[in-house]
């Protein structure tokens, strides 16, 4: 299945080759711009209603979503689901909280689900938005799993459609070929 859809990644255009600088602070020579490919609604729908087959054995009451790139993914999980969906965005200050009237009751069983997970930070601050409102978080779950196994853990299972051991770097160890090129930041600010 990971060939499947990096394969329509690469049809969409939506799997980029150059120089990013990733939301984490790292380095890549390849970026997911999941946008490009859930711009395409019939390939949207198959991509998560492939996750949402994966999640079907987990007992959830309600998905929730970091914004901007789980939100799309996460509406059809839910849909595909019948479950609620909210998300959670950036305050002034880029950190993600809960807005828009959205509440989450103590009991309620939560799918974070998320478009590309590199080291997991928007993921987290999710999990804790669900936890500290008295939440559970019963899975975890994106369309590309791109840390090369470097993920935290959770405290509960993540699923994966792809997976991708992409090169990342730190600053101050990005390679010569990538140095001598200007790094793009083509995902969300």
């Amino acid at each position: 299945m990971s060939n499947e859809i990096l394969d329509l990644f690469r049809q969409t255009n939506a799997l980029l080759e150059g120089h990013f600088l990733l939301r984490s602070g790292l380095h890549s020579r390849q970026f997911f711009q999941c946008a490009l490919l859930l711009e395409h609604t019939p390939i949207a729908v198959r991509v998560c209603a492939m996750l949402t087959d994966k999640l079907r054995h987990i007992d959830a009451t309600r998905v929730i979503s970091p914004a901007l790139g789980g939100i799309l993914v996460g509406h059809e999980v839910a849909r595909g689901l019948n479950l609620p969906h909210i998300f959670v965005e950036k305050d002034d200050a880029g950190k993600l909280v809960l807005r828009r009237g959205f509440k989450i009751a103590p009991g309620d069983r939560f799918i974070v689900a998320e478009d590309v997970v590199t080291r997991g930070g928007r993921v987290q601050e999710t999990l804790d938005i669900v936890r500290a409102h008295g939440g559970t978080v019963v899975a975890v779950a994106a369309l590309v799993d791109r840390s090369g196994g470097n993920l935290p853990d959770f405290g509960a299972p993540f699923i994966a459609l792809a997976q991708l051991n992409a090169e990342t770097f730190d600053a101050d160890h990005v390679p010569p070929d990538l140095a001598g090129t200007p790094a793009v930041k083509p995902g969300s600010k």
